[in-house]
């Protein structure tokens, strides 16, 4: 069995937030020997801890944090002393680590003997199949955010000469606090913005030009996101627009009826591929290797999401494990042109064994 080690906050390291499902400010260490499960926390913390009932909880002083503080040892040195005297109590000789764990860290533990092995693989692993938890608070963000999109739509029918992404943003922030989720950014970008990668957009929102909204909002309660896209245009709806449109909708409608535990990520990505070049748009299976692509359909098809935005399994050209029952990916596929605009639909999906349950309860109408 894994020997296992994280030392960071649970605001900051999805490694460690999913094995302790609570709002920890302040770095401390998580162990694994032998599959018991230890935390070594401030006195401060211990409490809250103790409560999940998941672990044995082992205050600072119970490592000489009193005695440490008394040889006149600055904090940074006191708490990296109590880590190494836990990892010995426990008897870990041996352990992998999250690719980000403190560098400071683990040269004092090797320095004392213990091996220690950045396994980034290994924590995207125990990440991928979602807990029930997990999964309520991703419905919940998924609601928020579609309950977002209602308001930016309203907005947008609403029109008048005055409407701007920052006027759009704010009201839909106000709407991801209502629903207990939080959003430190997010994208509506109109016209040309929304052709440009993540540009988040700003602005005046003038009829005729596609607006992209792809908002991913994040559940306070458990820090797992939601992701998805939408794109509008008010007034007459350029007839290239339309189009892309629609090719995207087909390709999001193909794609899903082929999601299910042992998928290919990448097989997924093809057939969207296929669906694009066939009505002439480029992709990058078809640009010349080491060449930018800047139209079409630039990018993945989609990612896991859980606590990251961005996480395991990928949907592109490169190669990324099979799916399995409790993956929650995305499905996104656009299509571009620079200095022009773009068309983006996004939906959230749970893997199941036998197929896909769609997470998005959303339309997909191009007029607001």
């Amino acid at each position: 069995m894994t020997d296992v080690l994280v030392y960071a906050d649970t605001f900051r390291s999805p490694e460690l937030r999913h094995e302790v499902p609570l709002s920890v400010p302040d770095p401390f260490l998580y162990l694994e020997r032998d599959g018991v499960r230890h935390v070594v926390a401030s006195s401060l913390e211990a409490p809250r801890l103790r409560e999940l009932g998941l672990f044995e909880v082992h205050p600072y002083e119970a490592f000489g944090r009193d005695e440490l503080r008394a040889q006149g040892l600055e904090s940074h040195e006191v708490e990296l002393e109590i880590a190494a005297r836990a990892v010995a109590e426990v008897g870990i000789t041996a352990a992998r680590v999250p690719a980000t764990f403190p560098l400071e860290l683990a040269d004092r533990l090797r320095a004392g003997g213990v091996e220690v092995t950045p396994d980034r693989a290994l924590f995207a692993e125990r990440r991928r199949v979602k807990t029930p938890a997990e999964l309520a608070g991703m419905r919940r963000a998924q609601r928020a955010a579609e309950a977002a999109m209602d308001t930016c739509r309203e907005l947008l029918r609403a029109g008048g000469g005055d409407l701007t992404v920052e006027r759009v943003k704010t009201a839909m922030n106000l709407v991801f606090v209502e629903h207990g989720c939080t959003a430190d950014e997010f994208i509506v970008a109109p016209g040309a913005q929304g052709a440009v990668g993540h540009d988040m957009g700003s602005g005046p929102i003038r009829p005729g030009v596609p607006v992209i909204v792809d908002i991913w909002p994040r559940d306070n309660e458990t820090a797992v996101f939601c992701d998805m896209t939408r794109t509008f245009v008010t007034g007459d709806v350029p007839a290239d627009v339309r189009e892309w449109h629609r090719l995207c909708k087909e390709a999001l409608d193909r794609t899903f009826a082929e999601v299910r535990a042992g998928a290919s990520g990448r097989a997924i990505h093809e057939l969207a591929c296929d669906i694009f070049e066939a009505a002439g748009e480029p992709t990058g299976r078809t640009k010349e290797p080491g060449t930018v692509l800047a139209d079409g359909f630039f990018h993945g098809l989609g990612h896991g999401v859980g606590l990251e935005v961005h996480e395991e399994p990928p949907l592109g050209l490169g190669e990324g494990p099979a799916f399995v029952a409790g993956d929650v990916i995305t499905l996104e596929p656009g299509l571009y042109r620079q200095g022009y605009g773009g068309v983006r639909l996004e939906d959230l999906v749970l893997v199941t064994e036998d197929g896909a349950e769609n997470l998005t309860h959303y339309p997909y109408d191009l007029e607001p």
